[in-house]
């Protein structure tokens, strides 16, 4: 098992830190462990801190007042989540949930603000990951108000691409009901749209293991939707 200060060096918030600076962020952090389906917090939750994944899935997730469930992200090993209050000082504005068995970090509201107050490469980094994490939100919104499905379920296989760092083929990590949320469908026209695809020679399923027959093609639905 890997040691926290190894986990804080490789990931993104604290990349390039030197090793005193590591070492200190390393003593406000506090490890918890998760079970499948465990809450991590809820909407109006004290924004008391935020949160690095060492391994494990979380889901954050808003619930319409019909009970309705909208994915807003999914975060694997090295991403934070739940960070905005820290600067805020406000309430969680969504709820975050384990998808898998979960070690996380916690960093303090205080302590970490403390810490930034002393060592500025360290808001930096944070400008950093929240602006990449406003892009990335910026196109699901596009995506879910301006394309239809098919085109949003592409541009997210093009997504794993990038983010599994293959071209041939990718894995879901989430169930086809997860990613039906995420993608702002149901199942059944998700399940549909993933069989229209693979008559249309784009892809092929098993289970969870997609192969991209035609990236060209999926990279002009994402795009054109056609």
């Amino acid at each position: 098992m890997k040691k926290k200060i190894d986990i804080l060096s490789e990931t993104p918030l604290f990349s390039g830190l030197p090793d005193n600076q590591l070492r200190e962020v390393e003593q406000i952090a506090i490890e918890k462990l998760f079970s499948k389906g465990e809450t991590v917090f809820i909407e109006g939750d004290d924004g008391n801190g935020f949160y690095v994944i060492v391994d494990g899935r979380i889901k954050i997730y808003k619930v319409s007042p019909e009970g309705k469930e909208q994915i807003l992200h999914i975060f694997g090993a090295g991403e934070p989540f739940g960070e905005v209050p820290v600067f805020t000082g406000k309430p969680f504005p969504a709820n975050a949930e384990s998808l898998a068995k979960s070690r996380l970090l916690f960093f303090p509201r205080k302590a970490f603000v403390d810490l930034i107050s002393d060592n500025p490469s360290l808001a930096l980094n944070m400008l950093a990951v929240l602006s990449t994490r406003l892009r990335r939100f910026t196109v699901q919104i596009e995506n879910l108000s301006l394309k239809e499905v098919p085109s949003r379920l592409a541009a997210y296989l093009i997504y794993l691409t990038e983010e599994q760092g293959r071209e041939d083929s990718v894995k879901l990590h989430i169930s086809k009901g997860q990613l039906a949320s995420l993608l702002g469908t149901i199942p059944e026209t998700l399940s549909r749209i993933f069989a229209k695809m693979s008559a249309q020679n784009l892809i092929q399923v098993s289970g969870r293991d997609i192969s991209l027959i035609d990236l060209a093609g999926l990279k002009d639905l994402a795009k054109h939707g056609k």
